[in-house]
């Protein structure tokens, strides 16, 4: 059996592990395709053929060493496999056919900027990708969100994992749904010393007043005779400002600014 052919049935053992959420399984096989593939894509073959084959294998194993992050909840993992999977992408663009995943794993990665509030890179990516891509329901709905989070329609981006492209975009969906409820919960804590529970179950979008009610539990919040109570902390009390105080240092810094000039 040659070696690209062992290598291929490594592969397939390893995306079936990927598939069943085995992931310590996964790894292991994933950290023995990487070194395989190292040595074969830089060997020499007879034919041209054979050099493709072991190529997009290579990124065959990287695709799903994205998914594999995913699953693991290993952002860091995803960015390394999807810099190496970049380079492959590009490597083989002049020799192989595009990859059917390639959409997937490009719109993946937007949502990830996403959630890491890295705009500026999420923007220089989506720069990079063509007209056709852009228009992927993987890569469209990544810059659909972006859009309704700048708008602030928060209830949008709450709703959009019932219409999810992909099973892969729950971890990055949930953890933005997270991030934008606690910042909305945090907000409410610093308007308000209390509010009905009906009215915070709409105000943070919970699908029940249970779902609340554990919420509230984690923040240190009380429910009380229908009315959910805030927990505000001596941190997060606003002190007074001292005008008069401050009005005197910058006086004292614009005479010394004129002294030198």
């Amino acid at each position: 059996m040659g070696e690209l052919q062992s290598t291929r049935q490594d592969y397939d053992r390893f995306k079936a592990a990927v598939a069943k959420g085995d992931l310590s399984q996964a790894q292991r096989l994933l950290s023995q395709l990487k070194l395989k593939l190292i040595q074969l894509t830089t060997a020499s073959y007879e034919s041209a053929s054979q050099t493709q084959a072991a190529r997009a294998l290579f990124r065959d194993v990287l695709e799903q060493a994205i998914f594999l992050s995913v699953k693991s909840k290993d952002e860091e993992a995803f960015q390394r496999n999807y810099v190496q999977l970049q380079e492959h992408y590009l490597d083989t663009r002049s020799v192989l056919p595009a990859s059917p995943l390639q959409d997937l794993v490009l719109g993946l990665n937007l949502l990830r900027l996403l959630v890491q509030n890295s705009i500026a890179e999420f923007h220089t990516e989506l720069e990079l990708l063509s007209p056709k891509m852009q228009r992927s329901p993987y890569v469209a709905q990544a810059t659909q969100l972006e859009q309704w989070l700048m708008e602030g329609a928060f209830n949008k981006v709450l709703d959009a994992g019932k219409a999810a492209p992909d099973p892969a975009y729950a971890y990055f969906l949930d953890k933005l749904q997270t991030t934008i409820r606690d910042e909305i919960a945090s907000c409410s804590e610093q308007a308000y010393p209390h509010l009905s529970v009906k009215d915070a179950t709409n105000l943070m979008m919970f699908n029940s007043e249970a779902d609340l009610a554990a919420y509230a539990q984690q923040r240190a919040w009380s429910i009380d005779n229908g009315q959910l109570v805030f927990q505000v902390h001596e941190e997060d009390k606003i002190s007074e400002v001292p005008a008069v105080q401050l009005i005197q240092h910058a006086m004292t810094y614009a005479r010394e600014l004129e002294r030198i000039v």
